[in-house]
């Protein structure tokens, strides 16, 4: 037995969730690749995403745990998904289990997102077999910590352009809080999502600039945010890093609609990441400039069968 209040909650999830279900799938004038989509192991969940948002292609950022599913996925959606592979690079052994996985057709490693420093042993080491391997390394920087003692993961990201230099032949890409609050010269540590006008002269767009090995992942509320704090700021910044640039979407949501949107950040409250960041990135970018972000400099980078 339930009551009304349960019974009208109930109805009106109901209801939401049809009047989603409803919603045509955007598009987006062309193909889109989705570089940072984490693999999703449950019954088309991965394809349930994509088609619900507009997104073609996407590369499944997988743990090596996951990894023979993954390969299933892939096997059966031809010409729709490739993969980077994770592993705890804080245990030597892994080392081995990813050179094995590009050998096997991993086009990268990544999400790597472990409490280290950015220029410690371990990421030195992952480093130098990323270049090895000639896959592309996708990390996640951030500095703030989220529960106390959390810490941060790759930390030290002033010293970034020191690891760019030392790995000229290692393909870095960039991602989360403190790379994309690096655009503008005004930042804070304990910051994730600023607001307000960004300060030209930021380190991460001027790494943009002076490292061909370093490219950007506009996923997750990072990138989203960065793309619409200031937006006299983001048309010249994609301009700008045209062919350095490429769309992600790290989005929690279900469908593609926003259904179990875990996101506590109010500006995506039941919204998809990926709709929101798309849209920003039409809104700020010539038809030319976004194709390049949301599929040309993927196909060039990872080179795909698609």
């Amino acid at each position: 037995m339930i009551n009304r209040r349960q019974f009208l909650a109930s109805t009106l999830a109901t209801a939401t969730a049809a009047s989603l279900a409803a919603q045509p799938a955007p598009s987006w004038g062309g193909k889109v690749l989705d570089i940072h989509h984490h693999f999703r192991s449950t019954p088309n969940g991965n394809l349930e995403h994509m088609d619900g948002c507009g997104v073609t292609n996407a590369v499944l950022l997988t743990n090596i745990s996951a990894e023979e599913k993954a390969k299933a996925e892939v096997k059966s959606n031809p010409g729709r998904f490739i993969r980077f592979t994770s592993a705890n690079i804080t245990k030597p052994e892994s080392f081995e289990v990813l050179r094995n996985s590009a050998k096997g057709g991993s086009k990268g490693f990544g999400e790597i997102k472990f409490h280290v420093a950015l220029d410690g042993p371990e990421m030195k080491r992952l480093y130098a077999l990323a270049a090895e391997v000639n896959v592309p390394v996708l990390i996640h920087f951030q500095e703030v910590e989220y529960t106390p003692g959390g810490g941060g993961f790759n930390t030290g990201f002033s010293r970034l352009p020191a690891i760019l230099k030392e790995f000229p032949k290692t393909t870095f890409i960039g991602h989360a809080d403190f790379f994309w609050a690096n655009i503008s010269a005004e930042t804070s540590v304990g910051v994730a999502y600023p607001a307000g006008k960004i300060k030209p002269g930021g380190l991460t767009d001027r790494m943009l600039s002076d490292y061909p090995n370093l490219y950007g992942d506009t996923s997750a509320n990072s990138g989203r945010n960065a793309m619409t704090r200031d937006p006299d700021f983001t048309a010249g910044f994609l301009a700008r890093h045209k062919d350095k640039l490429m769309f992600g979407s790290d989005c929690s949501c279900r469908d593609g609609r926003g259904t179990g949107q875990a996101s506590t950040e109010p500006a995506l409250k039941g919204k998809c990441v990926a709709r929101e960041t798309l849209a920003a990135l039409k809104h700020s970018a010539s038809p030319e400039i976004f194709r390049k972000i949301t599929w040309e400099n993927g196909v060039k980078l990872f080179n795909p069968n698609f």
